[in-house]
This record gives C-alpha cells, sequence and structure tokens, in this order.
C-alpha cells in the first residue's frame, strides 16, 4: 500500500488566472492555443483584463503541483504526497497553502519576502487552454531550502520523485541533487518534457537531468520539439518515444519508459526496445469544459498507481481517467472522491 510520503513533487507553484477569451485577444498578446510560455512584458497588461473579465477563476496550480494534487486524490490517503515549491508571503500564497493542504498534501513552501506569488494566465478558446506563466516567487526557489533537514527529511521518506520541466528553469541544481539522491538509493525519478520551449532552451539542463530520468512524460508536440532538437530526422512520436527510452542511463537500477499523450488518440509507452500504444477514454465535444491541466492529471493518475507497484497498464488507465475527469471543469480540479476501478 502506498504510504505517507511515498511521492514526491517539486516545480513552480502558480495561482491560475482562468478565463474564456476570443481569437482576438489572443492575437493581441500574440499567443497560440495548445502552448505554454513564460510572460514577456508585452503579455503583463493581460493579467489585468483577465481578472476584470466577468467568468474569470482562480485555482491552485503549476503543472507539478496538478499532478501531486490530483495523484492525492486519487490515492485518498492523507499525506501520501508531498510538495516544495517557492510562493510570496501574500494572500495568493496563503490561498494556495490552504487548498493544497486541504488536498491532503504535505506542502512545504519557500516563502519569499520580496516577490508576489507566481501566476498563470490560462486563455480558454472553444476548449484548448494557452498558458503564460509570470512565474514571480517561483522563479526564487533555492537548493538551500531543499537541504533543510525538515526538507530533505521528505527527500528520504519518499520513494518516488516527479518534477515537470518547468522546474528546469529555476532550480537545476535542486532536481540534480534529488535524481542523484534518487539514483544513489534505487528509487525512481521522473521528469516531463513540459513545453516546446524547455525542449528548446533549456536543453543543456535538460540533457544533464535525463540520463537519472526513469520515467519520461510528456506530449506529442513536446516529443516532436526534443527529437527535432536533437536532431532526430522523424516526426514519428513511437519513434521518438523509443528513442528518448533508450537515451543512456545514470544508474542501471531502472529501465527508461516514455510515456508520451497525444490528446485524443492513444498514449503511446516506450520500454525495452517495443512501443505499445494505449486508447484514451473519448469524450463528447460538448462535454469538453477546457483541456487545462490535462496532461498534469494524467501523470497525477499515472503516479497514484506506480507508487502502489500496479503495472503499467493500471498506471496508464488512471491516467486517462484523471484526465478524462479533468477536461469536464474547469482547471485542475476534481470531484470529492474519485471512482476508477
Amino acid at each position: 500500500m502506498a504510504c505517507e510520503g511515498i511521492l514526491l513533487g517539486m516545480g513552480n507553484p502558480l495561482l491560475d488566472i482562468s478565463a474564456v477569451v476570443d481569437d482576438d485577444f489572443l492575437q493581441k498578446y500574440d499567443i497560440k492555443l495548445n502552448n505554454a510560455i513564460l510572460a514577456e512584458d508585452k503579455h503583463l497588461p493581460m493579467y489585468d483584463e483577465m481578472a476584470s473579465k466577468d467568468n474569470v477563476e482562480y485555482i491552485a496550480g503549476g503543472a507539478t503541483q496538478n499532478s501531486i494534487r490530483v495523484a492525492q486524490w486519487m490515492l485518498q490517503i492523507p499525506g501520501a504526497t508531498s510538495y516544495m515549491g517557492s510562493i510570496g508571503k501574500d494572500k495568493f500564497g496563503e490561498e494556495m497553502k490552504k487548498n493544497s493542504t486541504e488536498a491532503g498534501v504535505n506542502v512545504h513552501y519557500y516563502e519569499d519576502e520580496a516577490a508576489p506569488t507566481g501566476t498563470c494566465a490560462v486563455c480558454v478558446v472553444g476548449g484548448e487552454r494557452s498558458l503564460i506563466a509570470n512565474l514571480s516567487a517561483a522563479n526564487c526557489y533555492k537548493s538551500e531550502h531543499l537541504k533543510r533537514p525538515e526538507n530533505w527529511k521528505l527527500v528520504e521518506k519518499a520513494k518516488y520523485f516527479y518534477i515537470a520541466g518547468f522546474f528546469l528553469t529555476v532550480s537545476p541544481e535542486s532536481i540534480m541533487l534529488v535524481a542523484e539522491h534518487a539514483a544513489a538509493n534505487n528509487k525512481v525519478f521522473m521528469m516531463n518534457l513540459s513545453a516546446p520551449f524547455i525542449c528548446e532552451f533549456f536543453k543543456d539542463v535538460q540533457e544533464k537531468a535525463l540520463p537519472y530520468m526513469d520515467y519520461v512524460f510528456g506530449n506529442e508536440t513536446e516529443a516532436r520539439t526534443f527529437a527535432k532538437v536533437h536532431g532526430w530526422e522523424t516526426e514519428n512520436v513511437e519513434e521518438i518515444a523509443l528513442k528518448i527510452s533508450q537515451w543512456p542511463k545514470a544508474s542501471g537500477a531502472h529501465k527508461r519508459i516514455a510515456v508520451i499523450t497525444q490528446g485524443a488518440d492513444p498514449v503511446v509507452v516506450a520500454e525495452d526496445g517495443k512501443v505499445k500504444l494505449f486508447p484514451v477514454i473519448l469524450l463528447p465535444k460538448e462535454k469538453l469544459v477546457d483541456t487545462n491541466g490535462a496532461g498534469d492529471a494524467f501523470v497525477g493518475g499515472f503516479l497514484s498507481q506506480m507508487v502502489q507497484e500496479k503495472p503499467i497498464e493500471d498506471c496508464v488507465k488512471a491516467g486517462c481517467y484523471a484526465a478524462n475527469v479533468i477536461i469536464q471543469r474547469s482547471g485542475c480540479t476534481y470531484p470529492e472522491k474519485p471512482d476508477f476501478k
């Protein structure tokens, strides 16, 4: 059975500011659907504009935090999961703390004195989303916080680690500390490609962490970008997943498994030189609310079974179940109890 503190996540805790917008809004701020970027100066007025909309919602977010909260929800064992990241000492930070604690996650935030809690604009058009993250305090995480005895204790207690690729922009040093600990202690270390810009502009730090990754998650767009950046002349997702799974490893304790989602198309799982395809649960278009958090929820569902040492088929099934629940709701939110069989 999954025990207390078995799964630890580290990442950028962000408050999602989610609103339905239109194509003019996308054009005005030069943003594309199904993409995730970091905010530039030209995007900053967008946050106030969205906050003034009637349909705006504030939801605790950040990719890793979403996945950890979903895993926690699926497990229904208080404190089975832990999470670290950096927030500001402000109203949004307090809200985030309350939100995550109520979700049953054991959060150890670093609280930055100067920067406000990070936000992520979630622009929804026709159920599809575009994410623009203003990291602020999330960008201030330091490995000194991780090394504090009360926080490193969470690392020692955990058997599984999950970190979204987005954290590579903030604290690669913290990632490597956890990765090396996992390799030295036969634990499972997992990351996500997370976004095309991570694969393109944070290639070096991503490559440094890759040998330690026992599982690599991503979607088809990220996988194709990863392939392009590494000069693999293929757009075939199955082939790319296979190549990622065969990338050299830092420790031989675990083989690497690549898990690539493709929206409504089957999930691609590459391990041991073979590829398996798993169909997803199809959803009628009229039931789709928004895809924000779908990939994060997939990982959360997957992890909830993995920490119980279930076979990979069950992990994928649980991932598909969780993603299916989340896309029928606004943001990465869920009903009180899961009914996953």
